[in-house]
């Protein structure tokens, strides 16, 4: 049974990817996702704001000193962000001499530079693709839609032209047209398209007043959203498509290569289950696969995507009347 595929130039073993998680945050557990079966590994994310904060920690360490002990100036390292980022491009660079499988490196970061110079160093530390992982939420009423579009393909052409390995774009689904903004960040130069990142959404805790910060795991319904604009994207454009919401068993796997993925993200069930459980996903596919006589996953893949040519927001209508017109037929209370 053949599972390889290939994400953004890269040859996978399988299409099942360890997205970027808690379990890529020491050696022994990069270790661990290697030894379970995926594909490839996207460590977890380099975010600008660790690097500025510990920068930002140690010039006030090495101010307070000076009030002192003018020789204190050499007791403190120089507070730059490559020194700053030490620790996660070692363990990125361990990584990637230990695992057999392709490591991509996370990204997520605000300022532009910061862009430019973290992806260099990701690049240089061995990673075999950069992941852009652009958390951005517009909550100011002041900035309009097409301004958040253009810094996504900014950024994209900034870090294209200061690298060399493929750059995938983690996006989130609150764009008014996504199959505009997947087109121009294809134009672009994006190798991938990853679909979707998870939003942090805080609660209120009503009892003690305050609002209450944190994420849960993702579940299989979640998934749906972003199966569907995979299904709308597939054989439209030339980057790579990865399903990364609401994965936990095989048979997630299999929705998101029938809609057309190339590669397939997980990290919650990884989370949950362990990363043993990337082998009983892709055994079960296996299974899948063999009751139904695929051999590949060419045999299978796009099969359920939006047909060339189909007019795709006239097909989502007509399936979301259709949906209704089901829920007021079987959902009925007892009053």
């Amino acid at each position: 049974m053949n599972l390889e595929t290939r994400y953004m130039g890269l040859k996978l073993e399988n299409p099942l990817v360890a997205s970027a998680s808690s379990l890529s945050y020491t050696l022994d557990g990069v270790r661990k996702l290697a030894a379970s079966g995926v594909g490839a590994i996207v460590m977890h994310s380099l975010f600008e704001e660790e690097i500025t904060g510990e920068a930002d920690r140690r010039a006030r360490l090495l101010e307070a000193g000076t009030e002192s002990y003018a020789e204190s100036l050499s007791y403190f390292p120089e507070t730059t962000p490559q020194r700053a980022s030490k620790r996660y491009l070692g363990l990125l660079e361990r990584a990637v001499k230990l695992s057999r499988v392709p490591v991509i490196g996370s990204l997520n970061a605000s300022a532009p530079g910061a862009w430019i110079a973290h992806a260099q160093e990701i690049e240089s530390a061995g990673a075999a693709a950069i992941e852009l992982n652009t958390y951005m939420l517009p909550a100011s009423v002041e900035i309009d839609g097409r301004s958040v579009e253009a810094v996504h393909v900014e950024l994209l052409q900034m870090v294209k032209s200061a690298v060399h390995v493929p750059v995938a774009v983690k996006l989130n689904p609150f764009f008014s047209s996504m199959g505009e903004i997947a087109v121009r960040l294809d134009a672009a130069g994006a190798d991938a398209l990853v679909l979707f990142a998870r939003f942090v959404h805080p609660d209120i805790d009503p009892e003690r007043i305050r609002i209450v910060p944190g994420i849960g795991l993702s579940n299989p319904y979640e998934s749906r959203l972003s199966r569907t604009w995979i299904s709308h994207l597939h054989g439209k454009i030339g980057a790579s498509l990865a399903g990364a919401t609401g994965v936990d068993q095989a048979e997630d796997v299999v929705k998101y290569l029938l809609a057309g993925a190339d590669a397939v993200m997980s990290a919650s069930a990884l989370l949950r289950h362990g990363p043993a459980h990337a082998r009983v996903i892709l055994d079960s596919m296996i299974a899948w696969m063999e009751r139904k006589g695929f051999q590949s996953l060419a045999d299978f893949r796009g099969l359920l995507a939006r047909p060339e040519g189909e007019d795709g927001t006239a097909a989502e209508r007509a399936e979301y009347v259709d949906a209704l017109r089901s829920a007021n037929a079987n959902f009925h209370g007892p009053w």
